[in-house]
């Protein structure tokens, strides 16, 4: 009868409320909170059960460490059993990364020669060749490059009404991206041929994309990097770009290496370094001196030619970066300032 007359789960927060200790919304990974229910109409409790992502808190003293697999926005949820009944009770927080990211810089070990016309938006070396996915109606590709020459090898043109974007190699394919069509391009890395399409899921645009040689990572213009099935390219979960101060939601080019994605951040002259499995954003690099070495031409845009591409070169142990419409690419050795 006690259940009834709470109206069960629906109402459950009419009669109960989690409360934390400070009224605070906002922690960090490793922080200690204090917590309690609010029993609005003083019902006898048998048992007080909290959780974030499915896993039970432990609770000593009314007091619990946030300790998450991933960061970002949550919720804390209070299972309540009295009267032989239970009903569940929640309350949104976000879990930010216990430390400030560390800030990095770089040293310019080559310079070589970039097409302008590219309007460069995914970057990815496969055996000493690198693959360009680049932008803009009208003027969208894959390209098969000689990064030593610059020279265009093979290119595959997107149609007009296609704004390309990032692109990843992984299993014998590329994938590429699209903005904001929805649908996803899949080549044939050896024919360097389209084979198929695929369309998204829940994530909102499509911007940069990269692989770990098990899943596919998929930022969209939000805070949130999805998980893809590299078989179904099914969106099977997500992370989000967190620092210790807050949600950051600037990810565009992806590039996976041991266990961190580097990512370009959204016009700006830095790419961030992030832990690829809880989100935490650990070290931010600083490029904004390499514009200084571009020639501009007719195809630069100064609100536009900006920043974007960073591949990983494995037998080197490099970076290479580039930008929009720039005439250089870069190769770098990344390290701490």
């Amino acid at each position: 009868m006690l259940f009834m007359a709470c109206g069960g789960n629906q109402k459950a927060s009419s009669f109960f409320d989690i409360q934390l200790e400070g009224n605070k919304k906002q922690f960090q990974q490793n922080e200690t909170i204090g917590l309690s229910i609010n029993n609005k109409k003083n019902i006898t409790l048998d048992k007080i059960t909290y959780s974030i992502d499915g896993k039970e808190l432990k609770i000593v003293n009314n007091k619990t460490t946030i300790i998450v697999e991933t960061l970002g926005n949550k919720l804390i949820k209070a299972t309540l059993d009295y009267n032989g009944t239970s009903v569940e009770i929640s309350k949104k927080i976000k879990v930010l990364a216990s430390n400030a990211p560390e800030i990095y810089t770089y040293k310019i070990i080559n310079e070589y020669p970039h097409n302008t016309n590219a309007y460069t938006q995914g970057l990815e070396f496969h055996n000493d060749t690198l693959y360009e996915g680049t932008g803009k109606k009208g003027r969208s590709s894959l390209r098969k490059v000689d990064f030593k020459t610059g020279e265009v090898l093979q290119q595959i043109a997107l149609d007009n009404t296609i704004f390309g974007e990032g692109i990843t190699i992984m299993n014998g394919k590329i994938y590429q991206l699209s903005w904001q069509s929805r649908i996803g391009f899949i080549y044939d890395l050896k024919g360097f041929k389209k084979i198929d399409n695929f369309q998204y899921g829940q994530s909102k645009e499509g911007w940069g994309l990269a692989n770990d040689g098990h899943k596919i990572f998929k930022s969209d213009g939000t805070e949130k990097i999805w998980f893809l099935n590299p078989n179904t390219l099914v969106e099977e979960g997500y992370i989000e770009s967190v620092t210790n101060t807050s949600i950051f939601n600037r990810a565009n080019e992806l590039e996976y290496v041991d266990g961190k994605l580097y990512a370009n951040v959204y016009r700006k002259p830095s790419v961030m370094i992030i832990d690829a499995t809880s989100g935490a954003i650990e070290g931010v690099i600083n490029f904004s001196g390499l514009v200084k070495k571009i020639r501009k031409d007719e195809n630069w845009n100064d609100n536009e030619s900006v920043l974007n591409g960073i591949a990983y070169h494995p037998e080197k142990g490099t970076f290479f970066v580039t930008g929009k419409n720039w005439n250089k690419l870069f190769e770098v050795k990344i390290m701490k300032k």
